[in-house]
């Protein structure tokens, strides 16, 4: 279904064990919607050994982030080096507590087609979780993707082949030091992949807006974290945005 517009992979980081509702559910969501995936969990805790960890990450690493948050980032680099081994013109990697917004897959679809305009090496970020979005003055009629700074963390987005292999290749020189979302920034700032930002966005994380609890966060879901978050969302999409 999405393969014809060259999403060739699809890809969700996932934990190896304690998180199985968010497997059901992604199995679920995915399959409803004639989207073929595999889950990537070979970095997990469990399977860490120094030698692993050294190949990509900076020697302290264990000191400065928590086995999860090392998982995380560990299986989002797998997800890169299976795009690069497929020879996947575009892929979509999520984590696992994604929620669609709309028709993801007509919206998806047309999100490939613009990217099919775009120089290679990219990443779109697909998400709202940081409730930052272009400026109004910004849109433009027709137009989905907008070139941005920064990503609005890792929970979904599009990744190209030259971006896959040139993050891969940045990183044999220059190892990883910083959570996945903050490591994408120090990327997009060295010039080693571009990040656009998808409008309107097409996923929402469980773990942000309160229904789901995160793999990596200790904030659980609840009734007071999804009212919050709809409130934010609402002033941040459609009236902030307008006076940026």
């Amino acid at each position: 279904m999405v393969e014809q517009f060259g999403i060739e992979g699809i890809y969700i980081v996932h934990a190896k064990k304690g998180y199985e509702y968010h497997a059901e559910r992604i199995n679920k969501l995915f399959g409803k919607n004639g989207l073929n995936f595999e889950f990537v969990t070979d970095g997990d805790p469990t399977c860490f050994t120094g030698d692993l960890l050294q190949k990509y990450f900076s020697n302290n690493i264990q000191d400065v982030l928590k086995p999860g948050i090392i998982s995380c980032t560990l299986n989002h680099i797998f997800s890169y080096e299976r795009i690069v081994s497929n020879n996947n013109k575009f892929a979509l990697v999520f984590e696992n507590d994604p929620f669609f917004l709309g028709n993801f897959v007509k919206q998806i679809q047309k999100i490939a087609r613009e990217a099919d305009t775009l120089e290679p090496g990219f990443i779109i970020s697909l998400e709202n979780t940081t409730l930052k979005f272009p400026e109004t003055k910004k849109l433009q009629k027709g137009k989905l993707l907008y070139p941005a700074s920064r990503g609005r963390c890792a929970g979904a987005y599009l990744i190209d082949l030259k971006g896959a292999k040139d993050i891969l290749e940045d990183l044999r020189t220059t190892k990883c030091h910083q959570v996945i979302d903050w490591w994408h920034n120090s990327l997009i700032e060295k010039n080693v992949v571009k990040m656009y930002w998808a409008d309107p966005p097409l996923i929402e994380q469980g773990s942000h807006n309160g229904i789901l609890s995160s793999t990596i966060s200790s904030q659980k879901r609840s009734i007071k974290r999804r009212v919050a978050w709809q409130a934010q969302k609402y002033y941040k999409m459609y009236i902030l945005r307008w006076f940026l």
